[in-house]
């Protein structure tokens, strides 16, 4: 029984709102322009009295076709700018995915605490494919305990060599919570099976067989997962465990002990602003 969430946990693109709304502010027909301006002009007001002045009520046909004119511009001036905003939208949200992958690794790169140590580009490991969109983060434990980040993300690196399979993680996080960064979150890893094409990863070394993580791996995951989570409009729903795909023992201590998930998912929450 674990007395404190400590000792449990320590130790594997939305449309802008103007695209989906419908542009229905004006009824706009030829007839119900008309009626609408006209309906403001034929009022009490406007009827000519027999001692009026006859130059001032000869004007007033042609001021009342003026109004009906400048109405309908300012009713067509709506429709058109409604129409270029909402393209406008539209295109935004579908380039998200691109806009994101290029940029939010550029803006990893400039990060201190994340360490560029990309693979060479290979069949096994880092094909090079764009990774298009991303719809969740998981996390996986690397498997083979006691091993440093580095030695994993060299594994990967020679599988280009030995070629015995298909392997890579976005990220490696090291027993001492250093951030290895492997392949570019734009483009696709082999980690996580059927959702490698819409996901990051994120492996962590752990010092025995249990798959406990140390204090420092932990954090880091939970920083590194949270900031990616902000980075993409993501929520804590959206991070899943490698179990959560393939039914996989991974990461084994967070499927072993459900409460330790839940723990890491909530420190992650906390961290999304």
């Amino acid at each position: 029984m674990f007395t404190d969430k400590e000792d449990l946990i320590t130790g594997d693109t939305k449309n802008g709102m103007l695209a989906d709304e419908e542009c229905s502010m004006f009824d706009f027909t030829e007839n119900s322009v008309l009626e609408d301006a006209e309906s403001l002009l034929i009022t009490e007001d406007y009827q000519i009295d027999e001692t009026e002045d006859l130059s001032i009520a000869k004007w007033r046909p042609a001021v009342k076709i003026a109004i009906v004119a400048v109405t309908a511009v300012v009713i067509l001036f709506g429709f058109v700018w409604e129409a270029v905003y909402s393209e406008a939208a539209n295109k935004n949200s579908n380039s998200r995915a691109q806009y994101s992958g290029s940029a939010i690794q550029d803006e990893l790169e400039m990060l201190d605490w994340v360490n560029q140590e990309l693979l060479p580009v290979n069949e096994y490991s880092r094909s090079g494919r764009t990774l298009k969109n991303i719809n969740g983060i998981v996390i996986h434990y690397i498997g083979n305990p006691n091993t440093t980040a580095k030695q994993n993300r060299d594994y990967f690196a020679n599988l280009a060599t030995t070629r015995e399979a298909h392997l890579s993680s976005n990220f490696i996080i090291g027993l001492n919570g250093e951030i290895v960064q492997c392949v570019p979150v734009d483009e696709i890893a082999y980690a996580s099976n059927d959702r490698n094409a819409d996901t990051l990863s994120i492996e962590m070394c752990h010092p025995d067989e249990t798959g406990r993580f140390t204090k420092e791996t932990y954090d880091a995951a939970v920083r590194l997962t949270a900031w990616l989570c902000n980075s993409y409009g993501l929520g804590s729903d959206d991070v899943i465990r490698h179990y959560d795909v393939t039914g996989k023992g991974c990461p084994r201590y967070f499927v072993d002990n459900e409460d330790a998930w839940e723990f890491f998912k909530d420190d992650v929450a906390q961290l999304i602003q």
